[in-house]
């Protein structure tokens, strides 16, 4: 089983995250942001990832840490239940339709860090969560987990639709790229390593 548990404590946030990417789809999500919580169930549902998020955050403040720094803590989870690495497909991408939405997200998992992404919100707020923290999460896990991350809408107009396509396309990339194939036998790189 390939898994990955982390425990981060700040000032700010209170953070448990475990993973496993050999899991069936279960999850436990409780970060105090509604429409948060239902975007991570949907990343590990659709992902067939068990993950528990359990979150403690200065909601008082506003949303920017939790989303933030939960998006930290589940990027060091990837990369620790990822591991060394060997066996993996390495690459993985999903083109994604809710309704109007299409939605694409490609990953590597090189062990270099980039994020990039075209989308934008109109309105300042998805039920309790801000729009402009769904990007800090994105840039986040990408960094934490030593990924490449591409996420870009090719048409849509409900955020909602917008925010859980991206959710939906991003965990069905990481579970190809996470996927193991018999004929790598070690890492797919021609340097020797990731």
């Amino acid at each position: 089983m390939r898994i990955g548990e982390i425990k981060r404590v700040t000032k700010e946030t209170d953070i448990y995250v475990k993973i496993n990417l050999d899991g069936s789809g279960k999850t436990s999500i409780n970060t105090g942001i509604g429409f948060f919580d239902h975007m991570l169930d949907a990343f590990g549902r659709h992902g067939f990832f068990d993950l528990t998020v359990e979150v403690k955050g200065d909601l008082d403040v506003d949303t920017h840490h939790t989303v933030e720094d939960v998006g930290i803590v589940i990027g060091q989870a990837l990369k620790m239940a990822v591991g060394d690495k060997k066996g993996i497909v390495r690459y993985g991408s999903c083109t994604l339709p809710m309704d109007e939405t299409l939605m694409i997200a490609a990953v590597d998992f090189s062990g270099r860090s980039y994020y990039r992404s075209n989308i934008e919100y109109t309105v300042e707020r998805i039920g309790g969560l801000e729009t402009e923290t769904i990007n800090e999460f994105f840039l986040a896990m990408a960094n934490n987990a030593d990924m490449n991350l591409h996420l870009h809408m090719l048409c849509g107009d409900n955020n909602h639709h917008i925010a859980e396509a991206s959710f939906k396309a991003l965990t069905k990339a990481i579970s190809m790229a996470v996927s193991k194939d018999p004929r790598i036998t070690d890492v797919l790189s021609t340097k020797g390593s990731l």
